[in-house]
């Protein structure tokens, strides 16, 4: 069920104006409180953007749609982890769009203890790299994480991503280069680079 169902998601007063600084930061907190419209302005801004990075974990469109759903319904119980000023709210809302993803595909694939085949070399091989990747990501500049999130993960063109930042496209490729430079050199120093053929 979409925030304000039976309602417009048009956002009104406060809210209508979008990109206005501080405006997400300000809408979660008065979504908190109650207020309706604050809560149908994020969605209306942010949906589409959460619904594709989550079909991009899950796969599936359908289960990305519920899993929305339930991305804006925990934004209130959530939201005293937002610490504006520490992180972009598009950042955290991404995060909270991930545990809740990987909450559900935790549930939908829930397997006996007694059926869980012990780990393998190569499963902690497999972890320890998605280990170093996402430490390698956190340590990049926001700017190039973000693009190379919404390029990689969520699969966006570079005009949709310039788009969606406000950004020229030839800054989206310049970023996009320097990010992937700087997160290659950053698994390197890791010993998680890539594999090259001797």
């Amino acid at each position: 069920m979409t925030p304000n169902a039976g309602r417009s998601l048009r956002p009104s007063g406060a809210f209508a104006r979008a990109g206005a600084p501080d405006s997400d930061a300000s809408a979660l907190s008065q979504a908190a409180t109650g207020n309706a419209d604050a809560l149908a302005y994020l969605y209306v801004r942010h949906a589409a953007d959460i619904r594709a990075y989550v079909a991009s974990i899950v796969r599936d469109p359908h289960e990305a749609e519920d899993i929305t759903q339930q991305v804006f319904a925990k934004l209130l119980m959530a939201s005293p982890t937002f610490e504006p000023g520490e992180v972009p709210f598009r950042s955290w809302l991404l995060r909270v769009a991930r545990n809740t993803a990987m909450d559900s595909m935790r549930r939908r694939r829930a397997v006996p203890w007694g059926e869980i085949p012990e780990r393998s070399p190569s499963d902690e091989a497999s972890g320890d790299r998605a280990s170093a990747i996402r430490e390698a990501l956190r340590s990049l500049p926001e700017d190039q994480r973000e693009v190379l999130v919404l390029r990689h993960l969520v699969g966006l063109s570079p005009g949709e991503i310039a788009d969606r930042l406000g950004r020229s496209k030839p800054s989206v490729h310049a970023l996009h280069h320097r990010g992937r430079g700087a997160l290659k050199a950053q698994l390197l120093e890791r010993h998680a680079g890539p594999a090259v053929a001797a």
